[in-house]
């Protein structure tokens, strides 16, 4: 009797030791990587109209609502700028949001954290990246998503299409914002390539309902990116009910 509780007790053991991982990942309703662009090209004035956008937004009302939308009510979020190949600063490592409080902190964290990303574009190098902080996150979410914000093409780094197609095989959604400056089709058109929301949608964001926001001027940064972010945390419900209201 003894000799088959020892075992009982020995396979429930190995059973829990076996998955350890899932059982100390608490879930949440979404996992989201946010990877700014911090490059070059991203000058002082623009760097601080970016992180006072997505402060705003992280503790805007229809952000939290939209979290509040989901079944378990909470995301985790980590904020990360990129430039070059190997330019890519966790401003905010994984941090959960299940109210205006813990936005909050966050949000204060966005807009003290100096800049130290430099170089430029290697969108391909930031999603790695972002796949790998999803992998290690404290958190199990439901949906894993990299939201992608940046004013230009890949540049630098492994192909891009290759990077956003490892992702996508992971079960990954890609996102992203196109923030369209002044000249910026023409540059693109100069070196062979469309309007930046296009090159966007054709190699960069990927999985279901994946789509392109598009921040055209600085007056609409922080409008584009509290709508990006309502979009890809709303639960499936609360989007279907916004879509029949347009």
């Amino acid at each position: 009797m003894l000799r088959c509780l020892f075992a009982l007790v020995l396979f429930a053991a190995t059973a829990v030791a076996a998955s350890g991982g899932a059982l100390a990942r608490d879930s949440v309703d979404v996992a989201l990587v946010l990877l700014a662009d911090g490059s070059g090209s991203i000058d002082p004035e623009e760097h601080r109209l970016q992180r006072e956008g997505y402060a705003d937004a992280l503790t805007s009302g229809a952000v939290l609502s939209a979290i509040r939308s989901n079944a378990h009510g909470r995301i985790a979020v980590a904020f990360v700028e990129w430039g070059a190949p190997d330019s890519q600063d966790v401003v905010v490592d994984w941090a959960l949001i299940d109210g205006e409080a813990s936005a909050k902190v966050v949000a204060d964290r966005l807009r003290s954290a100096p800049k130290r990303s430099y170089g430029y574009n290697s969108i391909s190098n930031a999603i790695d990246f972002a796949v790998r902080l999803l992998d290690s996150g404290p958190w199990a979410g439901e949906r894993q998503v990299i939201d992608v914000s940046g004013d230009g093409p890949n540049i630098g780094g492994r192909p891009i299409l290759a990077a956003r197609d490892a992702a996508l095989a992971r079960g990954i959604t890609i996102n992203a914002l196109a923030i369209r400056q002044p000249g910026s089709d023409v540059a693109l058109r100069g070196r062979g390539l469309p309007p930046l929301e296009d090159y966007y949608r054709d190699n960069v964001i990927g999985g279901p309902g994946a789509f392109v926001e598009i921040a055209d001027g600085r007056e609409r940064f922080a409008q584009a990116i509290r709508a990006k972010l309502v979009q890809e945390i709303a639960s499936l419900g609360a989007r279907a009910k916004r879509a029949q209201l347009r």
